[in-house]
């Protein structure tokens, strides 16, 4: 087993969590706010910080202006490295969000390439058309200041190649793709390998919301994608209380394991909290699907405390669900605390079980209220889920010999 087979990953959107987007009436707190919330991640049973991006940006991160530069909201690269020292110290593996689809529209290179014409130095570098009188952009799913590169240029893997490999030498451990399904493949294959040289224990996940996943994996040399198929089954089998929509999909999530191992979720910062989309009672239901199917878990912070946030399709419609944190966890409302021990509770299990990252699912009994599957890795361990909606919401796991290991029930 590599260290990413024991990860379990505590997901924050920097700008978000510490008050420095959307604008508030005081700065945010910078990166160094993280440091006094690792303690916290450790004890929930987190082993690993998942960033959004950090790096300068215009607005809200996903608009980059310079992949070197930590953005001035988060601090500076002093701040970084104290966070990196910290996540250490604590046992904390450290990913971080590469944008590297698309940058701003105010990214220097990109106002350059305008500035230069159609013989300029990076003409080429960004997806631009000058085959009519004004340029041509091309932008990420019509956003008009998301301008995309040129992945065809090998001068735009080179630069890639050198971001991944500059914060991944500053302690970085790992990086996510973001919105790797917008990229070819191949480019990706021109720039992991590289980079993996120079750093063999990193981890690389794309982002990819659907398609053929291991294909996107083998294609691209990456390590992982996000397998938002899974995400979306939990939460709606539990809302609409079908569980055949878990199990189908349960199938496929066994045919992935053959090839790579997945980044599952509940929560990210792209969608409806699953305490408001699968209901705040079926919340630890959720949270034991993730746990007991293979796969490397990341938790989304908030979820853990039951937030609940719906993600809209308008201007400003993610705030809602990247908010900012006290500065301290004793800061956090009580209410939450119960959601917080059952996520200690079953992370603990499936430390406890560390095979539960490559485990095969295998349905035992399925109406659409009741769904019994066996999680299994072949000569390692074997534990029955029991799920249930009937009466009220519950879960019960057992060992292989019949031992009850964690109930739980609304």
């Amino acid at each position: 087993m590599s260290w990413i087979d024991h990860s379990v990953w505590w997901h924050v959107y920097p700008l978000g969590f510490t008050g420095a987007f959307p604008q508030r009436d005081e700065p945010g707190r910078g990166l160094r706010h993280l440091i006094a919330w690792l303690g916290y991640a450790r004890d929930l049973g987190a082993n690993g910080l998942a960033l959004g991006p950090i790096f300068r940006s215009m607005a809200h991160g996903y608009d980059t202006l310079d992949h070197c530069q930590i953005d001035p909201r988060l601090g500076t690269l002093d701040d970084f490295d104290a966070l990196v020292t910290a996540c250490h110290e604590k046992g904390l593996r450290l990913l971080l969000d590469g944008v590297f689809n698309h940058v701003g529209r105010d990214h220097p290179l990109f106002q350059r390439a305008l500035s230069e014409g159609p013989d300029g130095e990076y003409a080429h570098f960004f997806a631009l058309d000058w085959r009519s009188g004004q340029p041509q952009t091309r932008v990420f799913e019509g956003h008009g200041n998301l301008v995309e590169f040129n992945h065809a240029n090998p001068a735009v893997a080179c630069y890639v190649h050198d971001v991944m490999d500059f914060w991944l030498g500053r302690g970085a451990d790992g990086w996510r793709l973001d919105a790797a399904y917008s990229v070819p493949a191949s480019f990706w294959a021109s720039v992991v390998p590289g980079v993996r040289e120079l750093h063999p224990d990193a981890w690389f996940v794309g982002e990819v919301i659907h398609g053929d996943y291991a294909r996107f994996v083998t294609d691209g040399k990456l390590d992982s994608v996000t397998e938002y198929e899974l995400w979306k089954a939990i939460w709606s089998a539990l809302a609409s209380r079908n569980f055949f929509e878990l199990d189908w999909t349960l199938r496929r999530h066994n045919d992935f394991l053959a090839t790579f191992t997945p980044l599952t979720f509940v929560g990210n910062h792209d969608v409806t909290r699953i305490a408001t989309s699968a209901g705040l009672d079926k919340t630890v239901l959720a949270l034991a699907i993730l746990m007991t199917v293979g796969g490397i878990p990341s938790i989304y912070y908030g979820d853990e405390q039951g937030f609940q946030a719906v993600k809209e399709d308008r201007r400003g419609g993610d705030d809602a669900v990247r908010p900012a944190f006290p500065a301290t966890p004793e800061g956090l409302a009580p209410d939450g605390q119960w959601v917080y021990r059952a996520h200690q509770d079953l992370i603990g299990l499936r430390r406890r079980h560390p095979w539960l990252v490559r485990a095969r699912v295998e349905k035992r009994e399925l109406t659409t209220t009741h769904f019994v599957y066996t999680a299994r890795a072949d000569g390692e361990g074997e534990l029955t889920v029991d799920l249930t909606l009937e009466a009220a919401p519950g879960v019960t796991i057992k060992d292989a010999g019949g031992a009850t290991l964690y109930h739980w029930s609304a």
